[in-house]
């Protein structure tokens, strides 16, 4: 499974804002390291930086340097609406003069397909492939004279999920859709204010944590404060997988720390599938708290089995084939000593396809493991999300196709438990109706076509690649 997006924003007069949005993206790089980009606010013009690549590999000194302002917006994109190339990039900039905008999106626009099509019948022209630029676009096309008018006129129009931050020449806003199903976080830092997909990004650049903005909020800051909208939601449905895998361990969502509530699930898991076994371990480092609650609850010693090459990701050197056939062993090595002989309970945080998982029981075997039993923090995942996450289609999901004891076969583990969906919910401790279950149980929170293709947009939208960074600029 692919994580999603991380967005940020800041304002704070007399702070490097650029160097400030640098490395809360870093702290956000688990949510998406495809393209990382930076848009800053001087209060005449809108720059911005953005380029394929991990975040340490995007920004350098001198790039930072032209990013001047008291305000600014960043983004790591992990893509789920258009393919991963440099016009897909965000923040996405549109508009000219006065009415320019750039926007910082997390989520997907179920209906982009129809707005982009009524966009184009009403004179926009599009030069990338994402549902990002349909949204920024469609706030433009507002009647409203008000960017918050706007911003809610596009927020009634839309169908989907956004976590977002944008950036005018004044002023930074922060938008969450009514269903909540993204997080966003607010913080305050130096008299100034910021934004973040999660609070542990607030935590590395010396900010304070104040609070969540509200499903269906739009907070607006600038040189008079912060000022709120709010409507009111019929649901909430926050995504499930940000307490399971996507957000940091040392995060807090929702009043919950995420830590705790992992090992809360290692826990409820030893409860529902108990085993006799020898050792204990965690697939690092996803897996690693859940690991400790099942070792603590079941009395079964914890070991490290597997070591994690934690400078193992994307790169734009592409290994051969030799390398890429070696899979997991070239992101995990056992540690045969430790394993041989052993009847070994293995924790992970959840199987999609099924193409790992099996991996990872061969390395054990491989190692000495005398039994292989693996039990995992998610419960099936028998639907494809369409909501920000690139899981997978229906028909590539292996628990949508084989019964329990057949995904057991197939990964090659003598046993296999999944937490179930009250087991997982009490592990949280929040109540089960703040959340969208849809992966599991098939019920969206708001309708959805059954198959949407990642790529719908690329055919449509017409992009022309453009190579550099700088220039976006207001008259």
């Amino acid at each position: 499974m692919r994580e999603s997006c991380g967005v940020f924003g800041v304002y704070a007069p007399g702070e490097d804002v650029a160097r400030l949005t640098f490395f809360a993206l870093f702290a956000l790089q688990h949510r998406g390291q495809e393209s990382a980009g930076i848009a800053t606010s001087n209060g005449k013009r809108l720059q911005v930086c953005a380029e394929l690549g991990l975040v340490s590999q995007v920004f350098t000194e001198d790039s930072l340097s032209q990013l001047s302002g008291d305000f600014a917006i960043g983004h790591n994109r992990y893509s789920t609406r258009g393919s991963n190339r440099i016009t897909n990039v965000q923040p996405i900039v549109v508009g000219k003069g006065a009415n320019t905008i750039a926007v910082a999106h997390n989520g997907n626009i179920v209906n982009a397909e129809h707005l982009y099509k009524e966009l184009c019948d009403q004179g926009y022209t599009f030069r990338s492939s994402t549902d990002t630029e349909v949204l920024a676009n469609l706030i433009l096309s507002s009647p409203a004279k008000d960017w918050v008018d706007k911003i809610r006129y596009a927020m009634h129009r839309l169908q989907g999920v956004y976590s977002l931050t944008l950036l005018t020449n004044r002023s930074l806003y922060g938008v969450r859709d009514p269903l909540g199903v993204r997080p966003l976080c607010l913080g305050t830092i130096n008299g100034g204010w910021v934004l973040a997909s999660e609070s542990c990004a607030l935590d590395h650049i010396g900010a304070s944590f104040l609070r969540e903005v509200e499903p269906g909020e739009i907070v607006v800051i600038n040189e008079n404060g912060l000022n709120s909208y709010r409507e009111e939601v019929d649901r909430k449905a926050l995504c499930v997988f940000e307490y399971i895998y996507f957000a940091r361990p040392d995060s807090v969502i929702n009043g919950r720390l995420l830590y705790p509530a992992r090992q809360a699930m290692g826990e409820m898991l030893a409860q529902e599938h108990p085993v006799d076994a020898d050792l204990v371990m965690g697939v690092p480092d996803s897996a690693t708290a859940a690991a400790i609650g099942y070792a603590r609850y079941s009395g079964i010693p914890l070991c490290e089995g597997l070591l994690k090459n934690r400078y193992v990701g994307r790169t734009f050197i592409e290994p051969d084939q030799r390398i890429r056939d070696l899979g997991v062993r070239l992101k995990f090595n056992p540690l045969p000593q430790m394993l041989d002989g052993q009847r070994l309970v293995v924790i992970d945080d959840s199987i999609v396809r099924g193409t790992t998982t099996p991996k990872v029981v061969k390395l054990l075997r491989r190692a000495g493991d005398k039994e292989v039993h693996m039990r995992i923090c998610a419960p099936p995942i028998r639907y494809p999300c369409f909501f920000g996450v690139d899981m997978a289609s229906r028909w590539e999901l292996i628990a949508a196709q084989k019964t329990i004891p057949e995904v057991r076969d197939f990964i090659g583990a003598d046993s296999l438990g999944y937490l179930s969906i009250d087991g997982l919910i009490k592990a949280i401790g929040l109540p089960k109706d703040i959340f969208c279950l849809a992966c599991f149980t098939g019920d969206y929170p708001i309708p959805v076509q059954i198959e949407m293709d990642k790529l719908a947009l690329e055919t449509s939208m017409p992009a022309e690649e453009y190579s550099s960074p700088f220039g976006i600029k207001q008259g």
